[in-house]
């Protein structure tokens, strides 16, 4: 059986944290970090849920601390389609709704599409049937050429976006789901001088092949600020914004006459 100790020590060895730092951020001393990482003291529940929030660790693995340390897990997992979280499904598609004639989706936390607003279907018409059988991951989405990599005129520069993204994120979760993406699509990678643009942007766009016509998009992450649901906390909304008067014309002309 895994030790609560063992399981911090990792945490604080990701965070790269010494037991001093992690002590006085929690506001206990440096010898109670110590004997608590070597099993030599047990630590009360909200002992465990102080050291992880100072540790930043994932509810889900906050739960895992916890039965390690003896205790019933305290985070619940309810699927997004449950009727207690016909709240957050409501404020997600308002979300969604809202940014319409714009893109938008809301993924999981392996990067699964759980809801998305129309104008997403703009970008999927060409996409091989194959990619969009449920869980949709929107990663392989849109790196797989059968999908949008196609598409994608700046493929180079999207492809550094999300091989930062996941590996920040498997730094942060240690989720093997992501490491199973990153070797997927980026363990062939060779090192790779910076992509240089051109023209300054305000943000790297996403520029897309729609039919000839050249739509460029930067995003936005939304997540919710107070979760205390393991299916919240893993929930992103990923917002797209066109990076230039025409991307917006394009847009808003797919949709209909601008507003």
């Amino acid at each position: 059986m895994e030790s609560v100790g063992a399981l911090l020590r990792g945490w604080r060895h990701s965070r790269r944290l010494s037991q001093l730092d992690l002590a006085l951020a929690a506001d206990v001393s440096q010898r109670y970090v110590s004997l608590v990482e070597t099993g030599r003291s047990r630590p009360s529940a909200a002992m465990v849920i102080r050291l992880a929030t100072h540790l930043d660790v994932p509810l889900r693995h906050r739960n895992r601390l916890l039965v390690a340390a003896g205790f019933a897990p305290r985070y619940r997992a309810r699927p997004l389609d449950d009727p207690e979280m016909a709240p957050v499904r409501d404020a997600v598609a308002r979300v969604l709704r809202a940014h319409e004639p714009y893109p938008a989706l809301a993924v999981d936390r392996r990067w699964n599409i759980v809801m998305a607003n129309a104008p997403v279907a703009h970008f999927l018409k060409a996409a091989d049937p194959v990619l969009l059988t449920d869980p949709v991951n929107m990663v392989r989405l849109g790196l797989d050429p059968r999908g949008l990599a196609s598409l994608i005129v700046n493929l180079p520069e999207v492809r550094t976006f999300f091989h930062t993204r996941l590996s920040r994120q498997l730094a942060r979760t240690g989720d093997p789901a992501i490491s199973a993406l990153l070797e997927e699509f980026f363990a062939s990678d060779a090192p790779a001088d910076p992509v240089l643009r051109q023209e300054p942007e305000v943000a790297v766009p996403m520029v897309f092949d729609l039919g000839g016509r050249e739509v460029r998009l930067f995003s936005t992450i939304t997540t919710f600020g107070t979760p205390d649901d393991i299916t919240v906390e893993e929930l992103s909304i990923e917002s797209y914004y066109p990076s230039d008067p025409e991307s917006a014309a394009f847009l808003h002309s797919l949709a209909g006459p601008p507003p």
